[in-house]
């Protein structure tokens, strides 16, 4: 990882409608700001910017709703995988502190007779704000549709067959998060609104937040802003993706820091969905990644039994 000080850009409709040469542009475009960065932000997605800005402001209806109400649709034993979870429950691994954030999850829906399926809790439907549960089925579709493509990208990047990912991810133990930064109301002592952390999963992909604060963390240890534009994401690398590849593509440590002062009336509101493979898929480092220079870093494990360990770690599972 380098000493960047600027997030790279790549547009998709180039992998998906270019030529050989363009294809092969974006490839390596990818690859080369996930093995040294981490962090990417992708123009020309394919997710409908309409749909994003109809959920963002149904989740604000929710957010906006009575605590209590809120709270009937925080589900005891799911670890937050599905509904509601409160402010200040969730924390980096590193840390006691709860962020200052709280948030809604939908997860995987299976069409079908998939035995997966029974792994799969059922989705909570809110009914003080049904277009809140409409619009996120659908977004769950369109971000597992780009972030496929994507992937698509990847494997031919690190030698693979271009759907490798693609059974792997089919019926995915992905989340669509919808996360609320309330104003900051008194002096939040070490609390920030999203302490520095890595994801879980394989890639995670972020539409624009409504005000900044997103930042990634550099190999000299300098913070540098994600700041995408309108009609942009930001993509980036989580734990499961550096694991299978032996630490060849990064999961780079970012955070969500506390606006300025004279600002912490400002609320802000992100929506990341996270891309994760089927629970059993096998994250033994890829033989195409081992070598003696690059010796085995991890043990054998599987998705579902990683994921598990790391809900523990951030405060999500007793």
């Amino acid at each position: 990882m380098s000493d960047f000080t600027t997030i790279p850009k790549v547009d998709l409709q180039q992998f998906i409608q270019g030529d050989t040469n363009q294809r092969q542009a974006f490839v390596t475009a990818l690859g080369d700001a996930f093995r040294d960065i981490g962090f990417v932000i992708v123009q020309n997605h394919g997710i409908p910017t309409d749909l994003v800005e109809d959920f963002y402001q149904s989740s604000l209806k929710f957010f906006y709703l009575p605590k209590e109400v809120k709270l009937k649709y925080e589900v005891s034993g799911l670890a937050g995988q599905r509904g509601y979870t409160a402010f200040g429950k969730e924390h980096a691994k590193q840390s006691d502190v709860g962020d200052l954030k709280e948030f809604f999850q939908f997860g995987q829906t299976i069409d079908g007779d998939d035995p997966i399926k029974s792994e799969y809790p059922e989705n909570v439907f809110v009914e003080d704000v049904p277009n809140l549960s409409k619009e996120g089925l659908r977004l769950f579709k369109a971000f597992e549709a780009s972030g496929s493509r994507l992937l698509e990208a990847i494997a031919l990047y690190l030698g693979l067959d271009k759907a490798y990912f693609s059974e792997r991810i089919y019926h995915g133990n992905s989340i669509l998060r919808t996360i609320y930064y309330p104003p900051i109301m008194s002096e939040p002592l070490t609390a920030i609104r999203a302490e520095q952390h890595e994801d879980i999963n394989l890639i995670t992909l972020l539409v624009g937040a409504s005000s900044g604060g997103l930042q990634v963390q550099n190999l000299a240890g300098e913070w540098i802003a994600v700041v995408p534009e309108e009609n942009e994401i930001a993509i980036n690398v989580g734990d499961m993706l550096q694991r299978l590849t032996n630490n060849y593509l990064k999961s780079t440590t970012h955070r969500v820091i506390n606006p300025p002062k004279d600002k912490w009336h400002e609320e802000r509101l992100s929506i990341p969905f996270f891309l994760h493979p089927r629970s059993e898929t096998d994250l033994s480092c890829l033989p195409e990644c081992v070598s003696a220079e690059r010796p085995i870093a991890y043990a054998p494990i599987t998705a579902g039994e990683y994921l598990d360990e790391r809900l523990r770690e951030i405060g999500l599972k007793d």
